[in-house]
C-alpha cells in the first residue's frame, strides 16, 4: 500500500509538472524572430552592415605568414588581379553537407607592397579611362571586397575645378558616383550659387570604395588610394584644386586642421606643373552645423574669382 501511494504520488508530480510546463506564460516564451531584429538593429547601429561571410574567420587558427623577407614580394605579386583568367578558386567546407561552395578569400597584401603597387600602377595609367580600368583590377585596398562598386568620378573631365572628397557614402556606393547624397546635393546647390553645375567641373574622392558602415578610412588604406587620386588630377590637369574636409586636405595638401585652414590657397604639384589648391568645409559637417555655411559661401566666392 506504501508502495503503490509512493507510486501514486510519483505519478502526480509528473503529470504536475507537465501540466506547468503547458501553461508557460508567453512572455517567457522568447520571440526568436524579435531578437534577430534586434540584433540586426544593434549592428545597423554600430556601423556593421556589410556581411563578409557565413562565418566568424578564426583569426587564431591561421597558418603563420610567410618569412618577413618573402612577404612583401609575394604580396606585391598578387596586389593586381587578372580580371581575364576566371573566376576566383572556391573551397568546399565539409561541415556545410551538400551547401555550394563560397570562394576563397584572400589575404591582404603587406600595406607596403600594396603602396608600391598602387604607385607604380598609376603611373602606368596614360589617360583616366585606363586609370579606371586600372583600380577596376586593383586588390591591392581591402575596402574593395566590401564595397558594392568601385566609385571613380563624376562630371567632366579637363573642368577647371576639381574637387576631391574622402571617400563614398551609402547612396554613393549604391549609384557608383561620388556626392549623391544629402551631402552631395547641397553641394550641388553650392555650385549653383556661383553658376556652376556637375557638367562644368568634375569630382572624385580620395579612396574610391565605401568603407563599411561609412567609417572614416585608415590612414594604411588612404595610403594605399592615394597614388591613384594623384595620377588622377593630373590627368584631370584641373586650373582650380578643391579638397572637401579634413581627411582629403590632409592627405593632398599635408595640412592639419580644416577650420584654420580653409579659403587659404596652398600650391599643389600634379607633376606636370603646379595649380593653386583651397581647402573647404564638407557638405556634411555643414548639414550638421548651419552656421559654418557663411564661412563656405565665402570660400566659394573665392574659388569663383580664381576662376575668373
Amino acid at each position: 500500500m506504501s508502495w503503490q501511494r509512493s507510486k501514486f504520488l510519483g505519478v502526480s508530480t509528473v503529470h504536475q509538472a507537465s501540466d506547468c510546463s503547458n501553461k508557460v506564460p508567453d512572455a517567457m516564451t522568447p520571440d526568436r524572430s524579435k531578437a534577430a531584429r534586434e540584433l540586426l538593429a544593434f549592428y545597423a547601429e554600430a556601423g556593421v552592415d556589410t556581411a563578409i561571410g557565413e562565418r566568424a574567420n578564426d583569426l587564431l587558427s591561421q597558418p603563420e605568414p610567410p618569412a618577413a623577407a618573402e612577404q612583401p614580394r609575394k604580396a606585391a605579386s598578387n596586389v593586381m588581379s587578372d580580371s581575364s583568367s576566371g573566376p576566383a578558386a572556391r573551397t568546399a567546407d565539409p561541415r556545410l553537407g551538400n551547401a555550394p561552395a563560397r570562394p576563397a578569400v584572400a589575404a591582404p597584401p603587406a600595406p607596403d607592397a600594396a603602396v608600391m603597387a598602387a604607385r607604380e600602377a598609376a603611373r602606368s595609367a596614360s589617360s583616366l579611362e585606363e586609370l579606371r580600368a586600372i583600380l577596376d583590377r586593383f586588390d591591392g585596398c581591402g575596402l574593395k571586397g566590401s564595397a558594392s562598386r568601385l566609385v571613380f568620378a563624376d562630371g567632366t573631365p579637363g573642368s577647371k575645378l576639381m574637387l576631391v572628397g574622402e571617400a563614398p557614402g551609402a547612396e554613393e556606393d549604391k549609384q557608383g558616383l561620388p556626392f549623391v547624397g544629402r551631402s552631395g546635393q547641397l553641394l550641388d546647390r553650392m555650385l549653383t550659387a556661383i553658376g556652376l553645375d556637375r557638367t562644368k567641373v568634375y569630382i572624385a574622392n580620395i579612396v574610391p570604395w565605401r568603407p563599411p558602415g561609412n567609417r572614416t578610412p585608415t590612414p594604411v588604406e588612404t595610403q594605399i588610394c592615394l597614388p591613384f587620386v594623384q595620377r588622377q588630377i593630373e590627368l584631370s590637369n584641373p586650373d582650380v584644386l578643391v579638397t572637401i574636409g579634413q581627411p582629403s586636405t590632409g592627405a593632398l595638401l599635408g595640412v592639419q586642421g580644416i577650420m584654420k585652414n580653409r579659403g587659404r590657397w596652398f600650391p599643389f604639384q600634379t607633376g606636370t606643373r603646379e595649380i593653386r589648391a583651397m581647402p573647404m568645409l564638407h557638405p556634411a559637417y555643414l548639414l550638421r552645423s548651419p552656421i559654418g555655411k557663411r564661412l563656405a559661401w565665402r570660400d566659394m566666392l573665392a574659388i569663383k574669382k580664381a576662376l575668373g
